[in-house]
């Protein structure tokens, strides 16, 4: 009978709606390895992306691009949109949207219709009218952190983080640099980047750090403000891929994040895994927690039998 059922689950075909399907990308690159071990689980994936860059998935995923790096208009995203889940309807029977509410109000309609059942991964503190409509029509909704807005409802199923544990972890082979304390985030004022710089000065001058991150363009000011308020023992390296990420992790002693409440930034777990100590300011979190509890392979399990 286990043989048979999941035989029957491997049959079924599902969507995946997200913002960014891209290796190399600073903040979603992550999803990269979530798809692939999608694929290993449904006959096949269907990914509509707003954005598209680097990617090496496996034969049975099919990608399709709204058109942002190509410089396409709303106008062009929503035509594609209703083009691709009408043109793709019969090769997906799940629809599973990555944290844009936005796809769940515009598809749902059509979804229904065509008997496809809806889930939405959404891991923030904030929410609204649309929030909570987007709750209403999907059939399950996933978020990590019990702060989040979503965790509030009935039909929402707390998850782990999600860490690719045999890709972040420790390197006996690499010396930590000593008194180093690492940063690593979107410079955001809901990342409090500010704070962590002005927290810093404080510290003792044989303390050196890395802020690793970028701030999208309604930031700028804000990253501006941020490095102007830095200590010279601050070091700014921009955005980082999966694999510089990886590097930093491993080379620092000690790992601060300073998000409140609301959302697990997957940061604090891929930092643990790593080795790194850390100095965390999210009450989620203030009972402490097992790195293996919140890795990849728990959390697709737990995904397959909710979906």
């Amino acid at each position: 009978m286990v043989g048979k059922a999941l035989l029957q689950k491997y049959k079924m075909k599902l969507l995946i709606i997200t913002q960014t399907v891209d290796k190399n990308d600073p903040i979603l690159g992550f999803f990269h390895r979530w798809i692939e071990e999608f694929a290993k689980n449904f006959e096949k994936v269907t990914v509509i992306c707003l954005e598209m860059g680097e990617y090496h998935l496996p034969k049975n995923v099919k990608v399709l691009s709204l058109g942002k790096e190509a410089g396409g208009s709303k106008f062009q995203y929503l035509f594609r949109f209703y083009k691709y889940i009408w043109q793709e309807r019969k090769n997906y029977d799940y629809v599973f949207v990555h944290m844009n509410q936005e796809y769940v109000l515009l598809g749902w309609k059509f979804w229904k219709l065509w008997d496809k059942k809806i889930f939405l991964w959404r891991n923030h503190a904030k929410g609204n009218l649309f929030t909570r409509l987007a709750v209403l029509l999907s059939d399950k909704v996933f978020c990590t952190s019990p702060q989040s807005y979503t965790a509030r409802f009935k039909k929402t199923k707390l998850m782990p983080v999600g860490i690719d544990t045999d890709f972040f972890k420790s390197d006996p082979s690499i010396v930590r640099i000593p008194n180093s304390i690492l940063f690593l985030g979107r410079i955001a004022p809901v990342k409090r980047v500010l704070e962590f710089v002005e927290w810093f000065n404080k510290l003792d001058g044989k303390f050196i750090a890395t802020v690793a991150g970028s701030a999208l363009s309604c930031d700028k000011d804000y990253e501006r403000l941020v490095q102007s308020r830095a200590s010279d023992r601050i070091k700014f390296v921009g955005a980082v891929t999966q694999e510089q990420a990886l590097k930093l992790y491993q080379s620092h002693e000690t790992y601060v994040n300073m998000t409140p409440a609301g959302s697990m930034d997957k940061t604090i777990f891929e930092a643990a895994a790593c080795g790194a100590k850390l100095i965390v300011h999210n009450p989620d979190l203030k009972n402490g927690f097992r790195v293996e509890d919140h890795s990849f392979k728990v959390l697709m399990d737990k995904l397959q039998k909710e979906l």
